[in-house]
């Protein structure tokens, strides 16, 4: 069996929908705990998709947070290697870290559900069965630079990469794809005071949440699905 390896950092951002449908593809499916798991290993080194996760920290940050490190390393072995690799949020950001690019502090964060529009490339990549007017969930502070030798697929008013690309191997995304808005309850508490401090009523998200959910996970199902074809055509 095929083997996906998520990195998580906080408990509650998770791989969410795109978890089933890892499953339904024939993957079985492991998480590794940031800080508590050794993650030089060679079971993640080797595994048939890498996966990096959100979290509430920074991606220059490893003097705090040693663990990023290894996360730095493993980033660098995959795309040396060229074996698959999504990174969602912080992981995106680390990838583009690794690639040179720079990540910076937004001057407003971005939290909330709303739409994002396509480049011309992300038209052409498996971002294109993301209906246009499909509110992902936005919840991020920094940005990443669009890295040389990529490719970026999208953005919002506020951020304007999105989304890159490396080869057939590697798509990094800024925003949550994956979020499953049914479970939305533990972000809008394990963020409470970062909502606070942003001025952020919970109770709009809980309300976006219930009005996106069901569209928001149709269309991560449909473009993870064309990014997992891509990679098991790269792979065979």
């Amino acid at each position: 069996m095929k083997t996906a390896i998520a990195i998580r950092h906080v408990y509650f951002e998770d791989l969410g929908t795109f978890e089933a449908l890892l499953q339904r593809c024939g993957y079985d499916v492991h998480y590794r705990e940031a800080g508590v798991h050794d993650l030089d290993t060679a079971e993640i080194r080797n595994s048939d998709l890498l996966i990096m996760l959100g979290a509430p920290i920074g991606a220059f940050d490893e003097n705090t947070y040693h663990f990023l490190r290894q996360e730095l390393k493993l980033i660098e072995q995959r795309l040396n290697a060229r074996q698959p690799l999504l990174g969602i949020c912080l992981g995106a950001q680390l990838m583009a870290r690794v690639l040179g690019a720079p990540v910076t502090a937004m001057a407003q964060k971005e939290i909330g559900f709303s739409p994002i529009s396509l480049t011309e490339a992300g038209r052409g990549s498996p971002l294109a069965a993301l209906p246009g007017d499909t509110a992902v969930l936005h919840w991020h502070g920094d940005q990443f630079a669009i890295p040389d030798g990529t490719t970026n697929l999208a953005s919002t008013p506020l951020c304007p990469h999105q989304a890159f690309a490396l080869g057939d191997y590697a798509l990094g995304l800024q925003f949550h794809l994956e979020a499953d808005a049914e479970r939305i309850e533990p972000w809008l508490v394990g963020h409470a005071s970062e909502l606070s401090q942003a001025g952020i009523d919970p109770r709009a998200l809980r309300t976006q949440a219930k009005a996106h959910g069901a569209q928001l996970k149709a269309a991560a199902e449909a473009v993870f699905g064309r990014w997992l074809d891509q990679v098991e055509v790269l792979k065979s």
